[in-house]
C-alpha cells in the first residue's frame, strides 16, 4: 500500500516545524502532529520568555545602578504581573510564524492529538492513521523532576508554569544551578525576590571550566542570591505561598523557608506513549538509540532533545536540515556538526563552543590556552562591564580545538569562534582577521594575539635581534 505522506513529524517544536516547513517547500507531502500547541518549549517556556524576562530585569538593575553610567540611580517600582504581560505580548508578536494557519497554508496538515506508532510504517492520532515513508520524532523534551520527599503535595514551579506567574514573589528558593536555574535566579533577584539557590554539585555551571563560573556566581551572589551548594534537599513542604526546604550540607541540617519553589533540575526526553517498541524504534535508559539520527527502523528519525545529548534549539533546527537531506534527497552521508555553541544568558553571559580547559585536560589532549581579560577592552571599559575574560583552546600547531567566553553579549560573540572551528581554522585566522573597533568583539581578537606574544619566548627574542640586528634589550 501507498504511503499517504513523504513525512509525518512528531511533534511541533522549534525542529519539527522545520522539518515541515522544509520538508513542504520542496514538494514533499508533509503531516505535522502536535498535541498541544505549536511553538514548543522554545516560543511558551523556554528560550523566548526567558529572554524577555531577562531584559526587563536587567533594566531594573540598571535602574538601581545608574550611578555607575553618572546618572542619578532610581528604585523601580516593579510590578511582576506587568512583566509577565510584556512576556506574554513577546510570545503573542511571534507565535503567528508558528501558527497552524500559516503551515496549513505551506501545504502542512497539521494534526492535533496525542498519538502512537500502530506498525513500523503507521502513526494512529486520535482513530486517524497516517502512514508515511518517513517518521521524524520531535517530541522535545519536560522538567525533570527530583524525588524529593514531599515534592508531590508541596506547590512549585517550573520553566513551564514560572511565565504564568502575576503575583510578586518575595522569596524564591530555585532547586538547580544549572543555566535554567541560575538564569531564573538572577532575573527574580533583580526584579525584587530573595532568591536562595540550591543544588547537590559544589559549584554553579557544572558544565563550565570553574574560572568562567565563578565569574557568574561572584556577580549573583553580589547582587544578594544566596546559595547553598553541596547541598542535598532532604524533603520538601508548604502550601500555596509558603514553602520550605530542608537541606543537609555536609551532614548539617537547615530548613530554607520561601513563598514560591522553582525546580530546575534538568531535562527529560518525551517519548512516553509512542509506543516506540512497535515501530522497532530500540531505547536505552530513556533514550533513544541512533546513529546519525537515524534510528533502528531506518524510516524513523529522531531529532532535537528527543535524541539525547545537548539540548538547544539551534542543534534542533540543524538536526532538522540534515533529516531533511537524508529523507528527501537521499544524502545518507549528511551528518549534523559536532561543532555545537551554546550560551547562558545570565549577567555576564556565558558562551562555549567546542572543548573546554578542564575538558582536554582530562582527556590528555595536547592543547595551549589563549585568554585575555575584558578589562583590557576599550569598549567594555567605555561601557562599565569590565567582568570576564575570553579564552581560546588550541592545539599545539593552532588549529582551534575550543573557545570560551564570559563577557557581556557572549552568545553573539561566540558565532566568530564557531564558524573558525567548523572551517577547521587556526588561531591565527582570527588574529588576522579585522575586527572593528572598538567593540567587544575585539575580546577574541586579542585573546588569539596572545598565541604570537605567547610564542616570543626569550630564546625567539634573542634570536630575532640576531637575525633582523636590532637593537632593542
Amino acid at each position: 500500500m501507498r504511503a499517504e505522506f513523504d513525512i509525518v513529524v512528531i511533534g511541533g517544536g522549534a525542529g519539527g516545524l522545520v522539518v515541515a516547513a522544509g520538508g513542504a517547500a520542496l514538494g514533499a507531502s508533509v503531516a505535522l502532529v502536535e498535541k498541544h500547541r505549536l511553538g514548543g518549549d522554545c516560543l511558551w517556556s523556554g528560550c523566548v520568555p526567558s529572554k524577555t524576562l531577562l531584559k526587563s530585569a536587567r533594566i531594573a538593575h540598571q535602574m538601581r545602578h545608574a550611578g555607575d553610567w553618572g546618572i542619578e540611580p532610581v528604585t523601580p517600582r516593579v510590578q511582576l504581573a506587568t512583566v509577565m504581560e510584556r512576556v506574554a505580548a513577546v510570545i503573542r508578536g511571534i507565535e503567528p510564524n508558528d501558527s497552524p494557519e500559516r503551515f496549513r497554508a505551506l501545504g502542512v496538515d497539521v494534526v492535533f492529538g496525542s498519538g502512537r506508532f500502530t506498525s513500523q510504517d503507521a502513526f494512529e492520532v486520535d482513530g486517524r492513521r497516517l502512514t508515511a515513508k518517513h517518521f521524524v520524532i520531535a517530541t522535545g523534551s519536560r522538567p525533570s523532576i527530583p524525588a524529593i520527599p514531599g515534592l508531590a503535595s508541596t506547590p512549585y514551579l517550573t520553566n513551564e508554569t514560572v511565565f504564568d506567574l502575576r503575583e510578586n514573589v518575595p522569596r524564591l528558593l530555585v532547586v538547580g544551578s544549572g543555566p535554567v536555574g541560575i538564569e531564573l535566579a538572577q532575573a527574580f533577584r533583580r526584579l525584587g525576590s530573595e532568591v536562595d539557590v540550591i543544588d547537590v554539585a559544589r559549584e554553579v555551571l557544572a558544565r563550565e571550566d570553574r574560572d568562567v563560573a565563578r565569574v557568574v556566581h561572584d556577580r549573583l551572589a553580589a547582587e544578594g542570591v544566596r546559595f547553598h551548594l553541596g547541598a542535598h534537599v532532604v524533603s520538601a513542604g508548604g502550601s500555596a505561598g509558603s514553602v520550605d526546604l530542608m537541606i543537609t550540607t555536609d551532614g548539617a541540617p537547615k530548613t530554607l523557608e520561601g513563598t514560591h519553589l522553582l525546580i530546575a533540575a534538568g531535562r527529560a526526553a518525551n517519548l512516553e506513549g509512542l509506543a516506540l517498541d512497535v515501530a522497532g524504534v530500540h531505547v536505552e535508559h530513556g533514550r533513544i538509540v541512533h546513529q546519525d539520527l537515524v534510528t533502528s527502523n531506518p524510516r524513523v528519525f529522531v531529532i532535537g532533545d528527543a535524541a539525547g545529548g545537548a539540548q538547544f534549539t539551534h542543534l534542533a533546527e540543524h538536526h532538522a536540515g540534515i533529516v531533511l537531506r537524508r529523507a528527501v534527497f537521499r544524502m545518507g552521508w549528511a551528518k549534523a556538526s559536532s561543532v555545537v555553541p551554546w550560551a547562558t544568558y545570565t549577567d555576564p553571559e556565558i558562551a562555549r563552543v567546542g572543548i573546554s580547559e578542564s575538558e582536554a585536560l582530562h582527556q590528555g589532549i595536547a592543547h595551549r590556552v589563549h585568554r585575555f581579560k575584558l578589562d583590557e577592552i576599550d569598549r567594555a571599559r567605555a561601557e562599565g562591564e569590565t567582568e570576564g575574560f575570553a579564552k581560546l583552546v588550541a592545539a599545539p600547531n593552532g588549529k582551534l580545538l575550543g573557545a570560551a567566553i564570559v563577557a557581556p553579549h557572549a552568545g553573539e560573540l561566540i558565532a566568530e569562534c564557531a564558524l573558525v572551528m567548523n572551517r577547521g581554522l587556526k588561531v591565527g585566522d582570527l588574529s588576522g582577521t579585522i575586527h572593528a573597533y572598538p567593540t567587544f568583539a575585539m575580546l577574541t581578537r586579542r585573546a588569539a594575539d596572545q598565541r604570537r606574544k605567547d610564542g616570543l619566548t626569550p630564546s625567539s627574542k634573542r634570536w630575532i635581534r640576531r637575525l633582523f640586528r636590532l637593537r632593542g634589550a
